[in-house]
């Protein structure tokens, strides 16, 4: 989840990098003024590039536990949504009609729909999401986070997460072409001819130029979930069964995305052996660092497919190694609340951390008796340290503009943001 928003941000930036890239350099030489956050909506940083998917993964985390969010919030997100029922990644302005101009997202649209189908009595918001997401699904039967744009796994499978969530049956929501919303997803896995051996069963992010598949943790977590027909909120009780992930099975079965998403899952169960995380290899490093939020994804793909041992040790590495990733931030908050949830683990106690009442304190204070005054962290956070998981965008951007379309393979190969 946390690397989709940024892989998402350098895949705009380079489709657009002619008329937006000039901008964005101007305005990181010239600082901008601090952002003016609405009141009902999650986290101090500027939301531009974030502000659906964040507020939806705070709505979601807070429903898993039984928060009951603002309805300040609620309306805040509702309102988002354009009349054709998609979903911009923030509109400033909700007062003006969406146009040719607003850049439609399909992430933030799909999260959208998760999120007001959790929390219930959106029936007519969920129905226009989900309306739109098939109205712009691409001939291959797959999705692109902008709409026209080449299908990637990533898309496609938070799409295909909505829709399931929504109650539509993903293998029957067909492109114009008859292809069907998992035909597009499993042309991006890695079968039983991929070298090395250790990367069959990932999902890349999209082809490269010569039509190679990289190996890709983000779109490979997303896709366990979208195979499994299953979203973002788990239950513990979703998978009954524990047992530690396999390989792809080869042969594979072809055209059957639960073989397809528990092949997935057993690449990522042994890309967290090594260390206990997931690493990345970010712009300016010379060596992988931890990636903090494919780990958490990781962890619920792992629940999500019955392999909850699986996912202990990475679970117990983010207990660890989690405070300063999500400080501040409702969507990394709300991916470790649903991570938690999903294992079966307290997140009130979750390595020493409150996530829930860490979450409640982004945002306007929740509806629930359980986001009592007592239950907010005693200390109030540094706003000006605080490090929303997708605020930090402009390298993305530049990186972007630099390089043209190509790195946003690159690096949503690897990692696909900090999550916004």
């Amino acid at each position: 989840m946390n690397v989709r928003r940024s892989a998402a941000t350098l895949a705009v930036s380079a489709v657009l990098c002619v008329g937006t890239a000039p901008a964005a350099l101007a305005d990181v030489a010239t600082p901008s003024p601090a952002p003016v956050i609405p009141s009902g909506l999650y986290g101090k940083n500027d939301p531009t590039y974030d502000g659906v998917w964040r507020q939806s993964f705070a709505l979601l985390a807070q429903h898993t536990v039984g928060v009951k969010p603002a309805q300040a919030a609620v309306d805040w997100l509702v309102g988002q949504q354009c009349a054709d029922g998609g979903y911009a990644s923030f509109r400033a302005d909700t007062a003006a009609a969406c146009d040719a101009k607003t850049m439609l997202d399909t992430n933030a649209t799909a999260v959208a729909v998760q999120a007001l189908k959790a929390l219930g009595g959106q029936d007519a918001a969920v129905k226009k999401g989900v309306d739109w997401l098939k109205s712009v699904q691409n001939a291959d039967g797959g999705w692109a986070y902008v709409p026209g744009s080449p299908s990637e796994a990533s898309s496609t499978s938070v799409v295909i997460s909505a829709l399931a969530a929504a109650g539509e049956k993903p293998a029957e929501v067909k492109s114009k072409t008859g292809k069907s919303a998992y035909e597009g997803l499993l042309a991006f896995q890695l079968g039983c001819s991929a070298e090395p051996a250790a990367d069959r069963g990932a999902f890349a992010y999209q082809p490269t130029a010569d039509g190679k598949l990289p190996a890709n943790a983000d779109a490979t977590a997303a896709a366990v979930l979208a195979g499994l027909g299953k979203g973002a909120l788990l239950s513990p009780s979703s998978s009954p069964t524990d047992t530690p992930a396999a390989a792809l099975a080869c042969p594979a079965t072809a055209g059957d995305p639960a073989a397809a998403a528990q092949g997935a899952a057993g690449y990522l169960a042994e890309a967290l052996k090594k260390d206990g995380h997931l690493t990345a290899l970010t712009p300016g490093a010379d060596q992988p660092t931890p990636d903090t939020g494919n780990t958490a994804d990781a962890v619920i793909a792992l629940a999500a497919a019955g392999h909850k041992q699986s996912a202990a040790g990475a679970l117990e590495w983010l207990k660890t190694n989690s405070a300063e990733w999500s400080k501040g931030s409702p969507a990394a908050l709300g991916t470790l609340v649903l991570a938690a949830h999903a294992t079966g683990t307290d997140p009130k106690a979750f390595g020493g951390t409150d996530l829930v009442a860490a979450l409640n304190a982004t945002g306007p204070a929740p509806q629930s008796a359980s986001a009592k005054a007592s239950d907010q962290p005693a200390e109030k956070k540094d706003e000006k340290k605080e490090k929303d998981s997708g605020s930090n965008v402009w390298w993305m951007i530049l990186a972007g503009a630099a390089a043209g379309m190509g790195i946003g393979i690159v690096l949503s190969g690897r990692r696909k943001r900090n999550q916004l």
